[in-house]
């Protein structure tokens, strides 16, 4: 079907505020979405029908059945395809006015800087702590204004970071608001998440791209706006810019942005599910004690488990280390549990304590 782009946009641009002015902004700007999951596919989708010309997607996950319910452009026969291919593909059916691009890599350090350099707005769609980091110490440096969501549960926060000022100063960023990068906060697959609040945090980032790219409204630049979808409350946090780019310089020179994924762990801290079976079957005597960190606790597990312990209420001083015995951690994916054995064996470097990898998914 031909359509021209004055039928395309002709609701967006009968808006005064928009007109083909803006939309002509839109269609010059080039956007990053980092993350073809929950967050980064509707924003990606909703971008490329706003009229945004070039999006390039990054992503090196695959589609799985446990993305579908809160992933809704993705269909049930792409399972196990990669994402950033299956959401471009889509978008190209889509927005026929849009250049979309892809890459099927993770950003790290060494990449970061490149898949920044040619865009204008960088948008972090990812639930990897390391990641939204590394976003934006990297945006900090290379002076691009980067638009930031994440989820916990029932909870969502946006805000659009180092935005350029009218006095020449950049707004504040991610390290304003949490300094340190904390290493208790599990992502959406181990804590969980309703859909909706995914839906309502991609919309807000969203919304925030479009503002900045056509100059219209307010944007959520020194402020992080804090939702919650139980109670449809939402506050402001004011934020102030006192972490200085050669702060974030000194930062990004000494942090290695890892996150805790089954390419980065140590093997030695880790069990495998066969592994793990044997030591099941084989223990007359059980020597093995298994712990879950998962913090929704009302899962069916495929064997005992011996003690619950949430990844946000672990203490390791408070942790209790049995001698002779094997303490296996365990959770969804194998996130956390590393995570958590990290945590342990810092505490307890001696104990014989390790992560199931791939956790139960795998098991």
């Amino acid at each position: 079907m031909n359509i021209s782009k004055d039928q395309f946009f002709k609701r967006q641009t009968t808006l005064k505020e928009i007109g083909h002015e803006g939309q002509e902004k839109l269609q010059n700007a080039k956007v990053l979405v980092v993350g073809c999951g929950g967050l980064g596919s509707p924003i990606a989708v909703y971008l490329a029908s706003s009229g945004v010309g070039e999006l390039h997607l990054v992503d090196f996950d695959t589609i799985d059945a446990t993305n579908l319910h809160r992933q809704v452009f993705y269909s049930l026969d792409v399972v196990g395809q990669p994402k950033a291919t299956i959401l471009a593909e889509f978008i190209k059916q889509r927005a026929p006015f849009t250049k979309v691009t892809f890459s099927n890599v993770p950003i790290t350090k060494s990449n970061v800087f490149e898949l920044i350099s040619d865009v204008d707005i960088v948008v972090d769609g990812t639930d990897s702590l390391p990641t939204k980091y590394l976003l934006n110490d990297a945006c900090v440096l290379k002076n691009k204004p980067l638009v930031y969501g994440s989820l916990y549960k029932f909870d969502g926060y946006v805000a659009t970071f180092n935005v350029l000022q009218s006095d020449g100063t950049f707004s504040a960023n991610l390290r304003d608001a949490f300094p340190e990068m904390a290493t208790d906060i599990p992502n959406c697959e181990e804590a969980g998440t309703l859909n909706s609040i995914v839906g309502i945090i991609a919309m807000q980032q969203v919304n925030e791209v479009l503002k900045l790219i056509t100059g219209i409204g307010n944007l959520l630049t020194n402020k992080l706006l804090i939702y919650n979808s139980l109670e449809n409350s939402q506050l402001k946090m004011q934020l102030r810019n006192t972490v200085t780019k050669t702060a974030i310089k000194t930062i990004f020179e000494k942090e290695t942005y890892v996150d805790a994924n089954c390419e980065t762990q140590n093997p030695a801290w880790l069990i495998s599910s066969d592994e793990l079976k044997r030591e099941l079957l084989n223990s007359k005597q059980s020597k093995v004690i298994i712990i879950s960190v998962i913090e929704n606790q009302e899962i069916n597990y495929p064997f005992l488990i011996d003690k619950n312990i949430p990844l946000s209420e672990l203490n390791t001083h408070n942790f209790v280390i049995e001698k002779d015995k094997k303490h296996v951690i365990v959770c969804q994916q194998g996130n956390s549990s590393y995570r958590a054995t990290t945590l342990l064996k810092t505490q307890y470097p001696k104990a014989d304590i390790i992560s199931l990898s791939g956790g139960l998914q795998s098991f």
